[in-house]
C-alpha cells in the first residue's frame, strides 16, 4: 500500500545487470564514509547543494491554471479519488457497505501484538463486530464534517495496534493514513460503540475517531477550503501558540500543503488573550460538546514557515521542500507523527496545489498523470528513462516512491522517507542501512533485494511537470 518491506522493509534501487555501462554503479567509491551510506558526503544533505546544480531553479514548471485543471482531472479520471460535492444528498446502504468492506476485510494471517504475542482469534471477532454492518440502514442522508485535529485513519474502529510477525514493531497493519485539520470529509458510518466513524475524504476512506471530526452543513464544510485570504503551511510542521482561552487550538500541528483561512477578526483586539500583530489570525474548525462544527481564532506565529498562496512549482522549491523533512522518522501510513514514502511526497507537491492519489500503487498507475510504466524485460527503456530523470520526478518500484533531486557525475540521486535501505559493502555483501527516515541516497547503488537492484525494479516514472 504505501513504503512494502521488501528486502527487510521499504526502499532500494539499483541497475540490472543488462544496462548500459552510463547506469552501472560499476565502481565502489575509494572509501566508504563512516555512516556506511555509500555516494553521500555532508555537502549532499545541503539542499542548496543541489539548488546551486541547476540552470533555471526558479523557472516555474507548471503554472497555476495548469495546476487547477490538473486537480480538477485527477478528480473526475481517478478511481481513488473522491469528489465530496459529486455525492449525492442520500447515500445507499450499499454504498456504505461497499466503502467499509473494500477496506476493513478480516484479516487472513497471524497478527501480533507490539510485545510479539499472537493476536487472539476472539480479538479479530471483536475488531469486525465492531464495524456494526448490521446497523447500516437502507439509506442515509449524506453527512459532511471537518477534521479539527491531525487524526490516524484505521483499517478498522481500533487503536489496536497488530504487526505481521514477532518483533516487528513500526509497521502496524491496521494503520492506513492520517487526515489534517480543515479536511473534509463525508460522515458513512458509526462504530458499534460509537466512538469511531468510517468517513470519505478525498484520497482516502476509512475509520477515524469520532472526535476529531466535527459535522456542518455542506457551506460550511466545502466552503472552507475556497475561502479567502488564507496561509498555506510551507514548514514541514508548524504550531499555534499555546492558549488556555482554548485548549482545542493551543500547540495545535499543522502539516505541509495546509491551507487555512485567516479569521475576519480585528487586528488591535487580543485573540484568546494575546495581542495578534506578531501572528496571523487563523479561522479553524472546532468541535462542539454535541459534535457540531464552529469555527474559533487562533494565533500562529508570523515566525512560523507559511505563504499567502501555494508556492510556485519549480524546481529549487520541489528540493527545498522535500529538504524540510530531511531526518524525520519514517512513519507507516503517516504514525509517529511523521509520514511515509507516497505521504511525504503528496506533502511536498501540495505545498505546491498539486493533489495526488495517497498510495504508491494508486500515485504510479494514476490515470490523470503523466507516468512511463515499465514491465519485466524493459531493461532497456528503464536506462533510458534513468538517465533522463529530471528534479521532481517520482521513481516507484513494489511498495516505495522517491524523488530525484539531481544529478552527481551524471548519477541521479533521490530523496524518500524509507524505513529500510541496503547498499554493498566494501566487502561486496549486501548490507541493510536501517535508514528509518527521510534520506537522501544516489539512485543506483540501493539494493531492492540481494540480486536485484532498486532499477532493476522501477514500475514506473510520473512527472508532475511541463517541462
Amino acid at each position: 500500500m504505501r513504503c512494502s518491506l521488501l528486502f527487510g522493509a521499504a526502499c532500494a534501487v539499483l541497475l540490472s545487470a543488462g544496462l548500459p555501462a552510463p547506469l552501472q554503479a560499476r565502481e565502489l567509491p575509494a572509501a566508504t564514509p563512516a555512516h556506511g551510506v555509500v555516494g553521500i558526503e555532508d555537502r549532499h544533505l545541503d539542499p542548496e547543494f543541489w539548488v546551486r546544480q541547476l540552470a533555471e531553479p526558479d523557472a516555474v514548471l507548471l503554472d497555476r491554471a495548469a495546476i487547477h485543471a490538473r486537480n480538477v482531472d485527477l478528480l473526475r479520471r481517478d478511481p481513488t479519488m473522491h469528489d465530496l460535492r459529486a455525492l449525492p444528498a442520500t447515500l445507499s446502504g450499499t454504498q456504505v457497505r461497499e466503502w467499509i468492506t473494500g477496506l476493513s476485510q478480516r484479516p487472513d494471517r497471524a497478527l501480533f501484538d507490539v510485545d510479539g504475542r499472537a493476536i487472539p482469534e476472539a480479538t479479530i471477532e471483536g475488531v469486525m463486530a465492531s464495524l456494526a454492518l448490521d446497523a447500516i440502514p437502507e439509506s442515509q442522508p449524506t453527512r459532511l464534517g471537518l477534521v479539527v485535529h491531525r487524526a490516524d485513519l484505521r483499517t478498522f474502529p481500533t487503536s489496536l495496534r497488530v504487526f505481521s510477525r514477532q518483533g516487528e514493531t513500526d509497521i502496524d497493519r491496521f494503520q492506513e493514513s492520517a487526515l489534517f485539520p480543515g479536511d473534509p470529509v463525508a460522515i458513512a458510518h458509526r462504530s458499534a460503540n460509537g466512538e469511531w466513524l468510517f468517513v470519505v475524504s478525498p484520497r482516502y476512506a476509512a475509520w477515524i475517531e469520532a472526535r476529531h471530526v466535527a459535522e456542518g452543513s455542506v457551506e460550511q464544510v466545502l466552503g472552507y477550503g475556497e475561502r479567502t485570504p488564507y496561509r498555506v503551511v510551507t514548514g514541514g510542521e508548524v504550531q499555534t501558540v499555546f492558549t488556555r482561552e482554548q485548549l482545542a487550538h493551543s500547540e495545535l500541528s499543522l502539516d505541509m500543503g495546509l491551507r487555512l483561512p485567516l479569521a475576519d477578526a480585528p487586528l488591535d483586539q487580543p485573540v484568546n488573550g494575546q495581542h495578534p500583530y506578531t501572528s496571523w489570525i487563523l479561522d479553524l474548525p472546532l468541535r462542539n460538546a454535541d459534535g457540531s462544527l464552529s469555527f474559533a481564532p487562533a494565533l500562529l506565529p508570523k515566525r512560523e514557515d507559511t505563504a499567502a498562496d501555494y508556492l510556485p512549482l519549480t524546481e529549487a522549491n520541489l528540493i527545498r521542500q522535500a529538504f524540510k523533512f530531511l531526518g524525520e522518522r519514517y512513519g507507516w501510513g503517516h504514525a509517529y507523527n511523521g509520514r511515509d514514502c507516497s505521504g511525504f511526497v503528496s506533502e511536498v507537491y501540495r505545498s505546491m496545489g498539486i493533489d495526488v492519489p495517497r498510495n504508491t500503487r494508486d500515485q504510479s498507475k494514476s490515470p490523470a498523470l503523466q507516468h512511463t510504466l515499465f514491465g519485466d524485460g524493459d531493461a532497456d527503456k528503464r536506462a533510458a528513462a534513468v538517465k533522463a530523470l529530471q528534479v521532481g520526478d517520482l521513481v516507484y518500484i513494489p511498495g516505495h516512491v522517491m524523488m530525484v533531486i539531481g544529478h552527481v557525475d551524471g548519477k541521479p540521486y533521490v530523496i524518500h522517507d524509507t524505513n529500510g535501505g541496503s547498499m554493498h559493502g566494501r566487502d561486496g555483501k549486501v548490507r541493510s542501512l536501517k535508514l528509518n527516515a527521510v534520506s537522501v541516497t544516489p539512485l543506483l547503488p540501493l539494493m531492492f533485494n540481494d540480486s536485484d537492484r532498486y532499477v532493476d525494479r522501477i514500475t514506473s516514472i510520473v512527472r508532475l511537470r511541463s517541462r
